[in-house]
Parts: structure tokens; sequence; C-alpha cells
């Protein structure tokens, strides 16, 4: 099967060595994405949900450069700098994927790469349409 690494705006992909999403037939992983804005800096400011679903967005982008979208996801990973603000995020992703129902996890770290990051979200998918 081919592989095909997806670039998306993070101005960590060529110092770390990552891409921001990995298809390999019909699977697609999108690795740990934050909410950057097209200039690869963080919008949102201390709005966990803004910095939700700006993150949201750019998993969309780096799935639809795959093949996929957002019905093809099977599994989300949330980061988050304060559970106590748990509710915020949620509703972001309730809003994306209220009707398709991954598996999710939310677990709270103790801080990201940057101090103005308090949200990453990862997300595998499966292209159905492929495995025919």
């Amino acid at each position: 099967m081919e592989r095909q690494n997806i670039s998306g705006n993070s101005p960590y992909e060529g110092i770390v060595g990552f891409s921001r999403a990995v298809k390999v037939g019909p699977f697609v992983t999108v690795g740990g994405t934050v909410a950057t804005g097209d200039d690869g800096k963080v919008v949102g400011g201390n709005d966990m949900y803004a910095q939700a679903i700006q993150t949201l967005k750019n998993i969309e982008r780096a799935l639809n450069a795959a093949g996929a979208t957002l019905r093809d996801v099977v599994r989300t990973r949330m980061f988050i700098t304060d559970v106590g603000r748990w509710q915020e995020v949620a509703r972001a992703h309730g809003e994306y994927f209220r009707d398709i129902r991954p598996a999710a996890t939310m677990i709270q770290v103790v801080a990201m790469v940057s101090p103005e990051m308090l949200v990453e979200i990862e997300a595998d998918a499966i292209i159905a349409a492929e495995l025919k």
C-alpha cells in the first residue's frame, strides 16, 4: 500500500519531523493538532471552545487532503490543559461528531509545547469506500 504524508500549518513539522496526517490504504491517522491558523500561529486566545473549533477545522482539512471526511473518523483523542473546562472542548467535539460518534478520549495534560496552546486533538479514520 502506498503511503501519503499530508502537511498542515504547524511551524513544528520540519523541526520535529512529522506530518499532520498519514494515509496508508484506507487508514488515515491525524497526529496531535492544535488551533493554528493559516499563518501557523495559535488562534482563539484563552477560549478553549474557539481553540477546539479551529483544531477540528485543521483536522477536517487534513482528512479532506487524504480523501477522507469527518464521517470516516473512528477515534479521537482530546488533550486539554484544564479538565475543569472540559465542557468547552466537549461542546465543540459534539458539534462536529454528534451524529458520527467516534470512540473518544479526553485527557488533562500538564502543558503543551507552547503556553498559548490549550487543546490538542488526534483523529483516526478509515475510509470505508476504499475497503471494497
